[in-house]
């Protein structure tokens, strides 16, 4: 979710890495290890760095493995079509994690193999800030977009809190998106969420004209790292904002690079700091775009 990459796999040298940390710690703690100093640059080089992405491979998991997705009814027949048009990448690692938000179990298929697979700290971060302020937020059938939905945590709690929401990313993780999407929200939610292609900085207008696309809030976790899109998230981060727009950004700091996407940010949009998790070293910071 947080990557602009072709298809996120992670190198040898880099899961074998990974597995070694898998009984020390969750997914996310796992791939943020395998981001720490000597890994980086290798990523940066094997982990492929264009915003183009590709078609999802076939095949998908196994209903018997996975639960399957829940069948639908005649009456979400076209949002439950528009959910299923993606394929899920058939990753070997998959595993079931389990979170708890709004009252509601919610159970995220996760694999280390995919970056866009992993729920990040800024994630479960920004689900608690949704579900702490919620009657604040007024999520009740607003209107929400998160960029860079990977595995779908954030976009399923702000559906079960009662938003309309458009849940958007790469489309090598769409696949494994929509099926969590859907395995939580179906016959649990208000309105089920909306899965959509979007590559940071590309035909933005073409594919969420302005004239037609209002959002109350846009919503971002984890999508900044050391990677080279930082302009093209910045630039995509404005384009969805309109008056009224508020946008709720939660990452995980470990760069510098970080900080300097904040200063970028801080000009472009009024920005206010709303919350800080310092044992995951995350804030969450609110954007209001500024206009001329």
């Amino acid at each position: 979710m947080w990557f602009r990459t072709q298809p996120r796999r992670a190198c040898p040298a880099t899961l074998a890495l990974c597995l070694r940390f898998l009984m020390h710690g969750t997914a996310a703690a796992v791939m943020d290890a395998c981001l720490s100093s000597e890994q980086r640059s290798q990523h940066l080089q094997e982990a492929p760095c264009t915003p183009d992405g590709c078609s999802a491979p076939e095949g998908a998991p196994r209903e018997e493995d996975t639960g399957g997705p829940p069948g639908g009814s005649n009456k979400i027949e076209p949002s439950l079509h528009s959910l299923q048009q993606f394929v899920p990448t058939d990753y070997e690692s998959y595993t079931q994690e389990h979170y708890l938000f709004a009252g509601t179990k919610i159970v995220i298929q996760e694999s280390i193999e995919s970056y866009g697979a992993v729920v990040w700290p800024g994630a479960t971060a920004l689900c608690q800030y949704l579900e702490e302020h919620s009657e604040e937020l007024n999520l009740q059938d607003a209107k929400i977009l998160e960029i860079g939905a990977g595995p779908g945590l954030v976009s399923i709690v702000a559906s079960i809190l009662g938003a309309q929401v458009t849940a958007t990313d790469l489309p090598d993780v769409l696949g494994n998106l929509q099926y969590n999407l859907l395995k939580n929200t179906l016959k649990r939610t208000a309105h089920l969420p909306e899965v959509r292609e979007l590559v940071w900085g590309e035909s933005l207008e073409q594919r969420f004209p302005r004239s037609s696309f209002h959002y109350d809030y846009v919503l971002a976790s984890d999508v900044v790292y050391h990677h080279y899109f930082l302009d093209k998230l910045l630039a995509t981060m404005a384009h969805l904002c309109q008056p009224g727009t508020v946008l709720l950004w939660a990452n995980k700091f470990r760069f510098s690079t970080d900080y300097e996407f904040l200063d970028k940010f801080k000009q472009v949009f009024d920005t206010t700091l709303l919350a800080e998790f310092p044992e995951a070293s995350v804030k969450i910071f609110q954007g209001i775009l500024k206009w001329d």
